[in-house]
């Protein structure tokens, strides 16, 4: 049973003793599967490579992720909660915002890249009904940007800043698989491919290509 916040042990930086050792361990375990899964996949993968890479037994890791399964539930979990903090739960006011919270996003993935070759590794095995992402991403896909997208799009459309017979979701499914396109056209060149910036590029000439007011994105500014 898990334990009432009475009897943990807490500061004001988090958890101490057992419960912060627990927690890093977990971290450690993730973050050596992403790194497993970017080279290996998921069918490819074990749980006693994963462990060894984690620094710790099979047994320890079980403890925490009791199949591959569930530790791969658990990877992607871990992305959406770093994607929505960045993403997917900001409520932006405009479509402008929206974009350029997307070029953000692409920026992220490139300074993570074992995340990025793991999701593309992921993404093209999921296309199995079989695979146990395959739900999650579907899921995914509506949620942020078939749904999240397609929700700016039709709000912007209406109070009549873009064209009116414009397609927000077969455009919101658009972004998507040119983001995807540039992920992996990313992942072969990373040193000659700047994704934000091609992603800027394609936002900006979409978002004139849909404003009434051909207005688009403000220019793009590289990371220090």
């Amino acid at each position: 049973m898990a334990a009432s916040p009475a009897s943990r042990t807490t500061s004001p930086r988090g958890p101490r003793g057992p419960y912060a050792a627990a927690d890093e361990q977990r971290a450690r375990i993730i973050e050596a599967t992403v790194a497993h899964f970017a080279q290996h996949g998921f069918h490819a993968s074990s749980l006693s490579r994963i462990a060894s890479e984690a620094g710790i037994t099979k047994s320890g890791l079980v403890h925490h992720f009791r199949t591959k399964q569930g530790l791969l539930v658990a990877v992607l979990e871990r992305i959406d909660e770093r994607d929505s903090e960045s993403v997917f739960l900001s409520q932006d006011t405009d479509l402008t915002t929206h974009f350029l919270r997307l070029v953000e996003l692409a920026r992220l993935n490139g300074e993570r890249p074992y995340r990025t070759r793991m999701f593309n590794m992921l993404l093209a095995e999921a296309g199995d009904p079989a695979h146990p992402a395959h739900a999650y991403f579907q899921r995914r896909y509506r949620r942020s940007l078939d749904d999240y997208s397609a929700s700016q799009i039709q709000q912007a459309q209406q109070r009549g800043e873009l064209h009116p017979d414009t397609d927000a979701l077969g455009t919101a499914r658009e972004i998507a698989a040119v983001m995807d396109g540039f992920q992996y056209q990313w992942a072969l060149d990373p040193d000659h491919f700047d994704m934000p910036a091609r992603l800027h590029t394609y936002l900006d000439r979409l978002l004139r290509a849909l404003r009434t007011d051909r207005q688009g994105l403000p220019p793009y500014e590289p990371s220090a």
